[in-house]
């Protein structure tokens, strides 16, 4: 008789979405937004932001740091180097970022230094964080 094997319940991030502000310098600024999920300790972030590309940009060519606050210290950082095509004068996506999470974090904007580092064709460009984000904080199970 088969049986059948069900895989672990994906861990809940609550909210899935929430928007913050970010002023990255002479690149400009304004909201953006954070999608995220959580697959267990695995979770991912992507990001849209008010930063547009003066040029075309093709797939996968933006390297991207994300930095977000953990509740009660400390920080969690979510990296790659992905993003969909971008036409030039349109909005900068990036992701899904990858990163480590545990259950009951609390992740929300990085004040302390650079919050969101973007290399495109090799010309940085550091982010920092204006506000918190809001809905607010991601919460990860």
């Amino acid at each position: 008789m088969a049986t059948l094997a069900f895989a672990p319940t994906a861990g809940a991030v609550t909210p899935g979405t929430a928007t913050a502000t970010y002023d990255c310098g002479s690149w400009g600024g304004g909201g953006a937004t954070l999608v995220a999920t959580q697959s267990g300790t695995a979770a991912t972030v992507t990001v849209t932001s008010a930063v547009t590309t003066p040029i075309a940009v093709g797939a996968n060519q933006i390297n991207a740091t994300l930095t977000l606050a953990k509740g009660g210290g400390g920080t969690r950082v979510f990296t790659g180097k992905k993003n969909p095509a971008l036409a030039a004068g349109s909005s900068v996506v990036i992701g899904p970022l990858s990163g480590t999470v545990a259950s009951g974090d609390s992740l929300n904007s990085y004040f302390a230094g650079v919050a969101l580092k973007m290399v495109i064709f090799g010309v940085t460009v550091n982010c920092d964080a204006v506000t918190s984000q809001s809905p607010g904080p991601f919460v990860f199970s």
